[in-house]
């Protein structure tokens, strides 16, 4: 998988996640399980903010060259979203989400190995 089509996964992904926070947080609550508080959906908006930053980011730098800036890019990503697939994990083993939180993890832990895969043939 090129660079290219990596960042148009990412950006995609991270564009329909970011309008569902911002649009329908409840319901992705509800999918895990986790209580609809006002709280928690304010965070959820301004979550879904970051994550369509993310997908402009990754839509404009689409086409650009390998560099230690793009590898950067690749390792920082694999790492949060790892980290992400972690967290999930450890609050459905602390029974504080339900097992609708999986879809996220297998999703985040898939998109992490897949820019750790980037990052190491730096093609």
């Amino acid at each position: 998988m090129s660079f290219q089509i990596l960042a148009y996964i990412t950006a995609g992904a991270a564009c329909l996640l970011g309008l569902r926070f911002i649009f329908a947080g409840a319901g992705v609550l509800k999918e895990w399980d986790v209580e609809v508080t006002a709280g928690a959906l304010i965070l959820f908006r301004r979550l879904g903010v970051i994550y369509l930053g993310l997908a402009v980011i990754f839509l404009l730098g689409r086409n650009a060259a390998p560099s230690d800036f793009r590898s950067a890019m690749c390792l920082v990503m694999a790492g949060a979203v790892a980290v992400l697939a972690s967290m999930g994990l450890f609050e459905f083993l602390s029974r504080r989400a339900g097992a609708g939180i999986f879809r996220s993890v297998v999703g985040e832990a898939v998109l992490s190995a897949a820019f750790i895969w980037q990052w190491w043939s730096g093609s």
